[in-house]
């Protein structure tokens, strides 16, 4: 369903500490994140819009926001530790982090190890260009091409093995690589999460298209812990709130508006359920 903004909810308030911290993010509350003051949040420190840190130590983009409402919709004042794509899991598993925030999609083979809240977004993976590159407009004209293949992603990979395209996986250690190359016509297109070439074309100041191609759904979830169920079902209320108060609509449209990605509906996810 469509969900019509209601109310511009404000961040203010929440008692937002976004400063790198280590260690456990233990704190009251046993194994559950119910009653802690403090939540300890893992979010991407190398990603426009969706989580940078910044040069003063602080983080900032579109998961940044999300986990600092719902925090303060449990009650928690919120820190954040970085947490690049190869430390997810770890992060969550060793106590250095209670939730993850960080582009983590829900997937059967991650809910083995760990447990998701939400999905909190829906989106696709889609395919980033240069201006004058008129030949690519769909997954199928990836054939022949060459795109990013970032370490810790399987965007590539779902290109070329599910989606059956022979596409050329170039080798790239992190996004702002995969930018430089494409940029430098080594690369003809990379192909990841919309969100995440909607920032990159947003830092680029403009100067890239997103095609909007919308293929292979990605539903990013809250990571946490296992077994702490009543945890997962506040933040699936407070998921809820987000999207019915509003917040959702304008959080994506102050990192993404202007993008080229499609933001005309914002739709409530279909949550996954909590075990």
């Amino acid at each position: 369903m469509r969900i019509a903004t209601r109310a511009a909810a404000t961040l203010a308030g929440l008692g937002l500490v976004a400063a790198v911290a280590g260690g456990c993010g233990g704190g009251a509350g046993g194994d559950s994140i119910l009653g802690k003051e403090t939540l300890t949040v893992g979010v991407r420190p190398d990603l426009p819009g969706l989580g940078v840190r910044k040069a003063d130590g602080t983080f900032e983009g579109y998961d940044v926001d999300v986990a600092a409402y719902l925090a303060g919709r449990l009650g928690a004042r919120v820190r954040f530790v970085p947490a690049p794509a190869a430390d997810r899991e770890r992060l969550l598993l060793d106590g250095s982090a209670d939730l993850m925030l960080a582009t983590f999609s829900v997937t059967q083979e991650r809910k083995r190890r760990v447990a998701f809240a939400g999905p909190y977004h829906i989106s696709y993976q889609d395919i980033l260009v240069r201006p004058e590159e008129k030949d690519i407009a769909g997954v199928r004209d990836l054939a022949g091409r060459s795109i990013c293949a970032v370490e810790g992603s399987n965007a590539a990979e779902r290109v070329v093995e599910e989606r059956q395209v022979a596409a050329k996986p170039v080798r790239a250690r992190d996004y702002d690589e995969c930018l430089a190359l494409l940029k430098a016509r080594t690369l003809d297109a990379i192909t990841t999460d919309d969100v995440i070439l909607a920032g990159l074309a947003r830092r680029d100041g403009g100067g890239l298209r997103l095609l909007n191609a919308r293929f292979n759904e990605q539903r990013t979830g809250v990571g946490m812990r296992k077994g702490d169920v009543d945890g997962c079902e506040a933040l699936n209320r407070a998921i809820t709130d987000m999207y019915q108060d509003g917040t959702a609509a304008r959080l994506l449209t102050k990192w993404f508006g202007g993008t080229g990605l499609d933001l005309s509906s914002v739709h409530v996810p279909r949550f996954e359920g909590c075990e």
